[in-house]
C-alpha cells in the first residue's frame, strides 16, 4: 500500500498551491480518501475527507472556503487545491484513508507527507 504525496513548497501568504497524491496496492476507489496535517509541535489533525465516488467532500472549518478537495480514481489519484495560504497552514501533509463521524479520522493507510510552509 502507497500513499505519496507531493506538491508541497514554500508560498506566501495568500498564495496557492496544488497537493497531490497518487495511490497504489489498494482498491482506490472503494475507500474514502483524504488529506491531514501535522504543524510543528501539534499533533496530526484531519483536513479534508473525500468519499469513494467523489461527490461528497467534508472540511475542516479553519480550511472551508479556502482549500478543495477532488480525486480521479481512473488515476488513482487524490488533490488538495489551497488557496489563500496563511502562516497558520504550515505544516507537513499526509493523504490517507479517512472517515468522517464528529470529524476527519485517518484509516489505516498512510503515506509519506510533504511539506508545505507558508511564510507572512
Amino acid at each position: 500500500v502507497q500513499l505519496q504525496a507531493s506538491g508541497g513548497g514554500l508560498v506566501q501568504s495568500g498564495g496557492s498551491l496544488r497537493l497531490s497524491c497518487a495511490a497504489s496496492g489498494f482498491i482506490f476507489e472503494d475507500f474514502s480518501v483524504g488529506w491531514f496535517r501535522q504543524a510543528p509541535g501539534k499533533g496530526r489533525e484531519g483536513v479534508s475527507c473525500i468519499n469513494f465516488r467523489g461527490d461528497a467532500a467534508f472540511y475542516v472549518d479553519p480550511v472551508k472556503g479556502r482549500f478543495t478537495i477532488s480525486r480521479d480514481n481512473a488515476k488513482k489519484m487524490v488533490y488538495l487545491q489551497m488557496n489563500s495560504l496563511k502562516p497558520e497552514d504550515t505544516a507537513v501533509y499526509y493523504c490517507a484513508t479517512c472517515t468522517v463521524v464528529d470529524g476527519i479520522w485517518p484509516g489505516d493507510r498512510w503515506g509519506q507527507g510533504t511539506l508545505v510552509t507558508v511564510s507572512s
